[in-house]
């Protein structure tokens, strides 16, 4: 049985509902909510209210997003093209990604641990495979050579 989102009242509620679970931006809310029927003017007047109330944050949901995916071993290369496709302000993602104190030479070693127990490529090909799973990750170029050369540290 699904609710009518047709008043302000029950799209706060289904908004409200989805914070909740876990942060939103503000493109990804508005999606959600006009999937489940609501009118794109009852839409921006909720979404404005509960930001106005602080409910809704982007910078917040920055924050939540780029921790949780750096935890997931996902370089900031990564994390920065999926917050943009999810139609966030590339000025806030690049600040998000600055201000979230992550190590990404320390992230990108324990991904590598992790995948490849450490063990640095014998050859060529596993050296290509070791760089092309970090590049997918989302890590930058020059950090996955000089992991892959044992010069991380220097």
């Amino acid at each position: 049985m699904s609710i009518a989102l047709d008043n302000p009242a029950a799209v706060r509620r289904a908004a409200m509902d989805l914070l909740a679970r876990r942060e939103h931006g503000r493109v990804e809310l508005t999606r959600k909510l006009r999937s489940r029927g609501a009118a794109d003017e009852l839409i921006e007047a909720a979404l404005d209210r509960l930001a106005d109330e602080g409910l809704l944050s982007e910078a917040r949901y920055l924050e939540a997003f780029v921790s949780y995916r750096a935890r997931s071993g996902y370089g900031p290369l990564r994390i920065r093209e999926e917050l943009i496709q999810r139609g966030l302000a590339r000025g806030d993602v690049e600040q998000a990604l600055r201000d979230s104190g992550i190590n990404w030479r320390e992230n990108l070693q324990d991904t590598w641990q992790r995948k490849f127990a450490g063990e640095l490529p014998r050859d060529v090909r596993e050296r290509a495979q070791q760089g092309r799973f970090l590049s997918y990750r989302g890590y930058p170029p020059e950090l996955i050579g000089r992991l892959l050369r044992g010069a991380l540290d220097d």
